[in-house]
């Protein structure tokens, strides 16, 4: 099994999930793997769930890729490079294909989490070494970054690892491993990061994953030594957080052994929340959301279900269909279907990624 000290040194945990509705038969996928210091490009069949890589990838970035985003426009890709401070740019061809531009831009120490605003204009690096934020303007044409006048920006926590931003691109969250807190960030128009009411927030265990649903109501954090999850609410105007009844929650195990919980996950119509763990066999867990107060109630059936070894990441394609896991100890991504009407996930894809996949993004065909 994988501790937490081996997770955060083969990928720094950066995954990238997009809940976009729509898309066309075919998307792309972009897969890091930090091992070989590379992103290997694949297309993606929507109804089939299928991945078949991109002739020329995978495409070399820079040392141990710990996270990836794609501009919204679909023309830019941004790599962070946690083993030499930086951010790589790539532009996309029409085929998919990654053409780096450089030179490259330097950031905080470690970069694990590259987060985007929803309009594309500001990308945020999570520096996980030296717990900064840096913050970055998009240049629209170029997708070349600048950063921004008071950048960085300091987190208040240890390690921040992971994050997320709502779908207003109001609030921004980081979670803090080493010092088992969220902090939770207003944006502006300029880019700036101003700490919400009561951040940081304390939670369970080494927190390296954060999940909000669609409607930026509610978040979730997964707690990796606890073998919980803590749920909260997002006020909408202050970006405050407030815990939900009877968090942190934990998963159903037969056994009395601690499940280290990698990642978490809501679906595109923010019914059903996914869990992962970083075990083997059955390590995908599944819950239908309460509406109202966003608590994770009913197992959804045939939970948990299987995956590869040490699933150490969760991501949706853009069509709200497919759900991918990145398994760390198999070399693998498996890729499931989801039934709408009742959050089953099915197995339909298993491929192979030749080294430790570490984060994915996935946009769609022709952007």
């Amino acid at each position: 099994m994988l501790t937490r000290e081996s997770l955060l040194i083969l990928t720094l945990t950066g995954v990238v999930a997009l809940f976009a509705c729509g898309g066309s038969k075919h998307q792309t996928a972009y897969v890091t793997t930090p091992l070989n210091n590379g992103v290997t490009a694949f297309r993606l069949n929507s109804n089939t769930g299928n991945l078949n890589q991109i002739l020329g990838s995978p495409y070399p970035t820079g040392i141990s890729p710990s996270a990836i985003r794609v501009h919204p426009s679909g023309k830019f890709v941004y790599v962070a490079n946690a083993g030499e401070d930086s951010i790589s740019l790539y532009k996309v061809g029409s085929d998919g294909a990654l053409a780096e531009v450089t030179p490259r831009t330097a950031t905080g120490k470690q970069p694990a989490e590259l987060l985007m605003d929803p309009a594309g204009s500001f990308l945020f690096a999570v520096n996980s070494a030296d717990n900064t934020i840096t913050a970055y303007s998009i240049d629209a044409g170029s997708g070349a970054l600048q950063k921004t006048a008071n950048s960085p920006y300091a987190t208040s926590g240890f390690t921040p690892l992971k994050g997320a931003i709502t779908s207003s691109g109001k609030f921004l969250f980081v979670a803090n491993s080493n010092s088992s807190s969220i902090s939770g960030f207003a944006t502006d128009s300029s880019g700036g990061l101003t700490p919400v009411p009561h951040s940081p927030i304390t939670v369970g265990n080494e927190p390296n994953w954060i999940a909000i649903d669609p409607s930026g109501k509610f978040l979730y954090v997964a707690n990796l030594q606890d073998g919980t999850f803590s749920g909260f609410s997002i006020d909408g105007n202050t970006g405050e957080l407030s815990g939900m009844s009877g968090s942190p929650f934990g998963v159903a195990n037969t056994s009395t052994a601690t499940v280290p919980i990698s990642a978490v996950a809501v679906d595109a119509s923010g019914k059903y929340l996914y869990v992962t763990s970083l075990g083997s066999g059955n390590n995908v867990y599944g819950y239908a959301i309460d509406s109202n107060s966003g608590v994770p109630t009913t197992p959804i059936s045939g939970s948990p279900f299987a995956a590869g070894s040490a699933a150490a990441f969760i991501v949706s394609d853009t069509t709200g269909s497919l759900l991918f896991v990145g398994n760390q100890t198999s070399n693998t991504v498996s890729g499931f279907k989801i039934t709408a009407s009742s959050g089953v996930l099915t197995l339909v894809s298993t491929t192979s990624t030749a080294s430790a996949p570490t984060s994915m993004v996935v946009v769609k065909e022709g952007k």
